[in-house]
């Protein structure tokens, strides 16, 4: 397989799923031949993708926001097809049943989206701006994709796109979210409410914060029945593992206030996860996850001065709790 790493996931020979008639995929050549006159122009900044048109729309409304940025040289855009010619995708095992898919060289935001294989179909989670033809063939090798599931606007990427190339799976979106699409398509869920389970032991949890209708996906059958938050960037992986933080915005470097990071750490509670996964290769928490994001909770609001105390009002030990400011 091109761009892959040899390892012990499940091969396409051992792979069976009853809904693996719905596999048949369109190619990334036939997406494009479709509309000859129309493109699928990418914005290169953020690398969302938006309807065919026969050019490029003026702006990106999410790059306009204040949590991403218009570049210094203004908007600029490519093409699905132009993209294709430059770049291409690779895949690395992450762990059991875990790939991770990553365009090289770094294309926009550079994350990478995470597929997770199961006996009921398999779940993509985030998504890339680079849907072709080697992609696809990659991805079915590996049993193809039941669902796709977004964390924020900020990694939509080209999810039409790659909803159509394996058979117009459905793809969900937290409801909060209905207002940033920039490519809106039937085949697009909006849930409503706290958590909805996407299959078996798949559970998309709303945690808000980054955007109000952020989503985690647990994923309860990880690191060996210890349980995986596939978590996008918030909690966000920093440079020392050992440690995740939470923002408002990125680039602009805007913290979320206190409210926001005890909700986050409150939608968790009920889920166990041994290991994190951020957004970009390798920005794993490879080991008692869960504690990790609640004691870098309480060290984030305590570098914003919004506790009295030390302890903060984070995780189970109620005894430890202090009321946070509202900041």
């Amino acid at each position: 397989m091109k761009g892959a790493v040899v390892s012990h996931q499940r091969s396409p020979s051992a792979y069976a799923s009853p809904e693996s008639s719905r596999w048949a995929p369109e190619s990334a050549s036939t997406l494009q031949s479709a509309a000859r006159a129309k493109v699928t122009h990418i914005c290169v900044t953020c690398g969302t993708a938006y309807p065919p048109a026969d050019k490029a729309p003026l702006e990106c409304p999410i790059c306009l926001d204040e949590r991403q940025y218009v570049a210094r040289g203004g908007q600029q855009w490519t093409t699905l097809e132009e993209l294709a010619r430059s770049h291409t995708n690779q895949f690395r095992a992450e762990e059991l049943n875990l790939w991770g898919i990553g365009t090289e060289p770094d294309f926009a935001i550079a994350q990478r989206a995470l597929l997770v294989q199961t006996d009921r179909g398999n779940i993509l989670w985030d998504c890339i701006s680079l849907i072709d033809d080697q992609t696809i063939a990659n991805v079915n090798a590996l049993g193809g994709i039941t669902a796709i599931a977004i964390s924020h606007p900020h990694y939509y990427g080209s999810i039409v796109a790659w909803s159509r190339a394996f058979g117009d799976v459905p793809i969900y979106l937290h409801a909060d979210e209905r207002g940033w699409v920039q490519w809106p398509d039937s085949r697009i869920v909006f849930w409503e409410g706290s958590s909805k389970e996407v299959a078996d032991g798949m559970t998309l949890v709303r945690i808000g914060g980054h955007f109000d209708g952020y989503q985690v996906l647990h994923w309860a059958g990880g690191a060996d029945r210890q349980g995986v938050l596939l978590a996008g960037d918030l909690p966000a992986v920093c440079a020392d593992r050992r440690w995740v933080s939470f923002m408002y915005s990125y680039p602009n470097y805007i913290p979320l206030p206190a409210k926001a990071v005890q909700r986050i750490v409150d939608a968790l509670q009920p889920y166990q996860f041994e290991r994190l996964y951020g957004a970009w290769f390798g920005r794993i928490v490879t080991e008692d996850a869960k504690a990790v994001v609640e004691r870098s909770a309480k060290r984030y609001l305590k570098g914003i001065g919004a506790v009295r105390d030390g302890a903060g009002h984070c995780g189970s030990d109620a005894s430890a709790r202090s009321k946070p400011y509202d900041v």
